[in-house]
């Protein structure tokens, strides 16, 4: 007797077409897609702040690498403005945008009717976990491969004339004067999953510390490095990735 195989349609196929990448682990690309607002529902489910913790670091590897190689002669301060750019929450949910992140996302019913699938560090935040899933599905070539071919023409997203973002502003200012790298620490979070409330503290030597507060990680960091540049007089103000 004849075997019957039954194949599923595969849930995330055009995304996966818009990566470059089909998954062996579909599983992955869901969790990548999960946002944190679906954690204490009906359903157990794992959200993607641990894919979007290795995303993070693929990218900036593989960003780091592009840019030593397209810039031999660049300097330290040039390569930094370069990958800043090219990392930075607003690059990211440009590319999340380009490809239709949003419309996968899986998100509470209230995050959704908010708009969560427009919001600017949600979509950052799923498409650095989507990078954390391909390079735990396939290692780091594929990953890199996706990231190559997704960035290819990221550099230039943000206009020569407008402002940096306050975590890059701040990192320019303290290599400026020869002083260490800004250090970040989430000090404190409040509120439901659904709707948090994140609390960062900036560091640098020979600086006093600087806080801020945001609805993601990302945005409680740029909030607190906005702050630490008001108080030195460097910037007014400074965009956000929202």
């Amino acid at each position: 007797m004849q075997r019957v195989v039954i194949l599923r349609p595969r849930k995330f196929k055009d995304l996966e077409k818009a990566l470059g990448h089909r998954f062996r682990d579909q599983q992955l690309v869901e969790v990548a897609l999960t946002h944190a607002s679906m954690r204490g529902g009906k359903v157990h489910r794992s959200d993607n702040e641990r894919l979007e913790f290795i995303g993070d670091r693929v990218l900036g590897l593989v960003i780091a690498e592009k840019l030593i190689a397209q810039f031999p002669t660049a300097n330290e301060g040039e390569l930094a403005r370069r990958f800043n750019r090219m990392v930075r929450g607003e690059a990211c949910a440009h590319v999340a945008r380009a490809i239709g992140v949003g419309k996968h996302l899986i998100l509470s019913e209230s995050e959704a009717s908010s708009g969560g699938r427009e919001k600017g560090t949600i979509l950052a935040d799923a498409m650095e976990a989507l990078l954390g899933a391909v390079f735990l599905d396939s290692g780091f070539p594929a990953a890199r491969s996706v990231v190559l071919h997704l960035w290819q023409d990221q550099d230039d997203v943000r206009p020569a004339a407008a402002r940096p973002d306050a975590k890059s502003a701040l990192q320019e200012w303290a290599q400026g004067r020869g002083l260490p790298l800004p250090e970040y620490t989430e000090i404190g979070r409040t509120g439901p999953d659904h709707a948090p409330s994140f609390t960062s503290e900036v560091r640098i030597n020979g600086c006093a510390p600087a806080q801020g507060t945001g609805a993601s990680k990302r945005a409680a960091e740029q909030a607190a490095a906005q702050t630490l540049l008001k108080r030195e007089g460097v910037v007014a103000g400074a965009e956000s990735d929202e």
